[in-house]
């Protein structure tokens, strides 16, 4: 790890970004163009499937990008990863395998892995730090997804041992902002959480029912937040170790859920549902190591909220499966 810029992203460094219209990647489109980085490429899945190993290998030979940033993966909430652990294993297996496969066999200089916080044990210690990383037993409403990035960082790892390629990992806590996935079943807490009080309080329903028990802690990052960050990372991180990006404050999903019913205006009546599962107690992570290359979160949770909810209002009938699209 280093102080002093490495890497600079010049105007004219060729960027690709992986996942370009997701949630992460759209944000990194967004903080990249600010940046006036000089040529930026991004593929639809339908325009690249990376799953499919021939097709991600002759995309990166002809694109030969300076920098890859891999934020395409399937992901979801405690619902779509206990209904379909196989797929999320072994699509995302496939998804970073053939990216840094393709990044090694032409060269490609700089490369970044998005992992997630869910990679670390269920009970590790809070807040959680980097090497608390296969420490224990991961939480099994997750665990395969898990599995996957864990694989994502030890190739990074692997890679960086036998080539010598400064390639680097960085896991992000709870995203949420602008183009989440706002589906009904497969979204993750925070939109769901947006959607669910959106349509009670336009529905005037006098409760809203949540998962669990409203105890669990989660930190949640802006999407333009972690943009920021990567970017950072890109031009001032070395190291094989993976690095936690997030903000260090997080709240129970009881005060979550208050602040999204303010945010849309609900005031009826929030009810937990105790039989569903809670998923893993606290999920806080140490950023002291990202703190100390010199970057610092700035979007509050208040204020990204209400800058979300706003995002779905103009979205939300963009899309007959729930899912807004930009």
């Amino acid at each position: 790890m280093t102080d002093t810029q490495r890497f600079p992203l010049l105007p004219g460094t060729r960027v690709y970004v992986a996942g370009h219209r997701g949630l992460a990647g759209s944000a990194l489109w967004r903080a990249l163009e600010r940046r006036g980085v000089g040529t930026l490429t991004g593929r639809t899945s339908a325009e690249l499937d990376l799953r499919d190993r021939d097709a991600t290998m002759a995309f990166v030979a002809e694109a030969r990008p300076d920098v890859i940033i891999d934020a395409a993966a399937r992901v979801g909430g405690i619902l779509a990863n206990s209904t379909y652990p196989a797929d999320f294993l072994s699509e995302n297996l496939r998804i970073q395998v053939n990216l840094l496969d393709a990044a090694r066999a032409v060269g490609v200089p700089r490369f970044l892995f998005l992992g997630s916080s869910c990679i670390y044990p269920k009970f590790a210690e809070q807040p959680i730090r980097e090497d608390s990383l296969l420490t224990g037993p991961l939480e099994p409403t997750n665990d395969a997804y898990a599995i996957a990035k864990i694989a994502g960082i030890l190739q990074i790892q692997a890679i960086r041992r036998q080539d010598g390629l400064p390639y680097i990992s960085a896991m992000p806590t709870n995203l949420y902002g602008p183009g989440d996935n706002f589906h009904p079943t497969q979204s993750h807490v925070l939109p769901a959480l947006i959607r669910r009080f959106d349509e009670a309080a336009r529905r005037g329903d006098p409760t809203v029912t949540c998962w669990g028990s409203g105890t669990p802690r989660r930190e949640f990052l802006h999407a333009d937040d972690l943009a920021d960050a990567c970017l950072h990372l890109l031009e001032f991180y070395d190291d094989p170790a993976p690095i936690n990006v997030g903000t260090g404050v997080d709240h129970t999903i009881a005060e979550i859920a208050g602040m999204v019913a303010d945010t849309v205006g609900f005031g009826g009546t929030i009810e937990w549902d105790t039989g569903k599962p809670d998923g893993t107690p606290q999920k806080l992570l140490d950023v002291s190591r990202l703190h100390g290359t010199g970057w610092t979160s700035s979007v509050d949770l208040p204020t990204g909220l209400t800058q979300t909810y706003r995002w779905y209002q103009d979205h939300r009938e963009a899309s007959a499966d729930g899912r807004p699209r930009s």
